[in-house]
């Protein structure tokens, strides 16, 4: 279990890394707690260590000093192969580039991280899991559709249900509206709302300020450095965000 309800808890994180002659460091002394049931953003400029926060709160990365607790769990020091466990049964990855199997199936690409668990269920105990998370972000109909059937904002939501499958501790989404235009990103941030309102912890890194508050939480780094960590205080909220667009273009259209 998790300590005082945090699911992630940094400690004093340092990270460097060693680039010849030259020491970068791209995390310095990171305290941070995530609870359970957060729905976070984590933002900064280029170069801030947002992104090399993101990869050790995915287990993809080590701290150079410092602990990190994930559910209760020191995976400071774990080695590569329980790293692989740890982030395949607490943490769901969502990307910017969907990172679909374009051979296969929605259905298919849900059902692939439950391949790697240890104590894997029957493929119809799989099958059904992988169609309860497709129906969670609204894609039941589209199962059997393969990625190049179907649009960029359908290809999120297959990704989402797929990070959804094995039940994680934590989603991560890295820039997961990057690649999608205004009403479709408004769209995915629905589901993340959605998700977050039934109790997921979500931690999603964004640059677009816009986006950061359908959070409730914004992390802002620089330099390595947290240096601002406070609560949406306008929170936007999709559907009624996707209300006033579509009116918006109803309006446009009846102009003559």
């Amino acid at each position: 279990m998790s300590e005082n309800g945090a699911i992630i808890r940094l400690e004093h994180v340092h990270k460097v890394y060693h680039t010849g002659e030259v020491d970068v460091h791209a995390g310095r002394d990171v305290a941070l707690q995530i609870h359970r049931g957060e729905f976070v953003a984590l933002m900064g400029a280029s170069g801030s260590g947002k992104s090399t926060m993101m990869n050790t709160l995915g287990c993809l990365d080590r701290p150079t000093e410092g602990r990190y607790l994930l559910d209760g769990l020191d995976v400071s020091q774990l080695d590569r192969d329980e790293l692989a466990t740890i982030r395949n049964e607490k943490i769901g990855f969502v990307f910017q580039g969907f990172n679909l199997l374009s051979r296969t199936s929605a259905l298919e690409n849900v059902e692939l991280p439950m391949m790697y668990v240890r104590k894997s269920a029957s493929s119809r105990a799989q099958r059904e899991r992988a169609m309860h998370a497709l129906a969670t972000v609204g894609l039941a109909e589209r199962a059997g559709h393969h990625p190049n059937q179907l649009s960029g904002g359908q290809q999120q939501r297959v990704a989402i249900a797929r990070a959804l499958v094995n039940e994680p501790a934590v989603i991560l989404a890295d820039e997961p509206t990057g690649n999608l235009d205004t009403q479709t990103s408004i769209e995915i941030m629905g589901v993340f709302q959605k998700l977050n309102d039934a109790g997921i912890t979500i931690v999603m890194v964004t640059h677009e300020l816009d986006i950061a508050s359908y959070t409730r939480r914004n992390i802002i780094m620089r330099d390595g450095r947290v240096v601002s960590d406070l609560p949406v205080a306008d929170r936007l909220v999709a559907t009624e965000e996707l209300a006033k667009l579509r009116a918006a273009q109803e309006a446009v259209q009846l102009v003559p």
